[in-house]
């Protein structure tokens, strides 16, 4: 048998390798900030845990996990109502922050969200931001990160933008947001990336798409529904909302250790 002949049979053998997945075409991206563009959630997660045990009490991830994707004001009440904390929304908040500002001051970029935005910017796709944070706290986020907001069209802060009524998971913020591209994109065709369960709802019932990034602690329940859960950003395909592939490669190092408890997952599976 000649070396051509077996190299045919042997590739003959191989399974063929799964379709790649594919979605509804999309026009337009929203991401949320915390979380999915800023590495911010697991010092929000430290510091109210801390905060919690300075007020007596030990913060259990079934109430940090309904803060999620909440305005300031909703997070600090659900933990004090949660934990029946003796202690004022004020007081709490100005422990949170004495903890959280230097350290978010210095948050840095999600891994691989800096790949995507600069490949759907190169490609002429709009993207935006929408944050339940305050203009105030989003501008101490990102006051290291104004290169990368040139990138993106413009930015809805919720916890006081008169024209969002209620936070997530009610839609407001990213009907808003979407409606603030110049292109005023039908929902359908709008992407939204989040992080957290009640941003997912928000994406739905706004009827958009959703890429969910959720963290470890969020269980499968909470992220049904999610157009597709990623482990990490590089999992992301462009190709599968109708977008040109990237162009490069990233490097093993760039990329976030494999974590089981986390699967990627599409709802209904493809």
């Amino acid at each position: 048998m000649s070396h051509a002949t077996a190299g045919r049979e042997f590739y003959d053998q191989q399974p063929t390798p799964p379709p790649k997945k594919k979605f509804n075409p999309a026009t337009h991206v929203i991401f949320d900030l915390d979380g999915v563009v800023l590495d911010t959630e697991k010092i929000y997660d430290d510091c109210f845990r801390a905060v919690s045990e300075m007020h007596g009490k030990k913060l259990p991830d079934e109430i940090l996990l309904k803060t999620k994707g909440t305005e300031a004001d909703d997070c600090i009440n659900t933990i004090i109502n949660g934990l029946k904390l003796n202690v004022s929304k004020e007081v709490f908040g100005k422990d949170f922050e004495k903890l959280a500002t230097e350290k978010c001051r210095n948050a840095k970029l999600m891994p691989g969200i800096d790949r995507i935005t600069r490949h759907l910017y190169y490609y002429g796709i709009p993207m935006a931001v929408a944050t339940s944070n305050s203009k105030r706290w989003f501008d101490l986020l990102t006051e290291k990160h104004k290169l990368y907001f040139t990138l993106i069209h413009h930015v809805v802060t919720s916890a006081d933008d008169p024209e969002v009524k209620r936070g997530k998971p009610a839609p407001d913020i990213f009907l808003v947001c979407a409606s603030r591209f110049k292109e005023k994109p039908d929902p359908s065709k709008v992407l939204v990336f989040e992080d957290s369960h009640n941003g997912l709802q928000a994406a739905l019932a706004a009827g958009m798409q959703c890429a969910m990034l959720p963290e470890k602690i969020t269980p499968l329940e909470k992220r049904e529904g999610a157009t597709q859960v990623l482990r990490h950003l590089y999992k992301f395909d462009p190709e599968a909302y109708g977008w040109p592939p990237f162009r490069d490669v990233p490097a093993d190092d760039n990329i976030p250790d494999s974590d089981d408890e986390n699967p990627d997952t599409t709802w209904p599976p493809v």
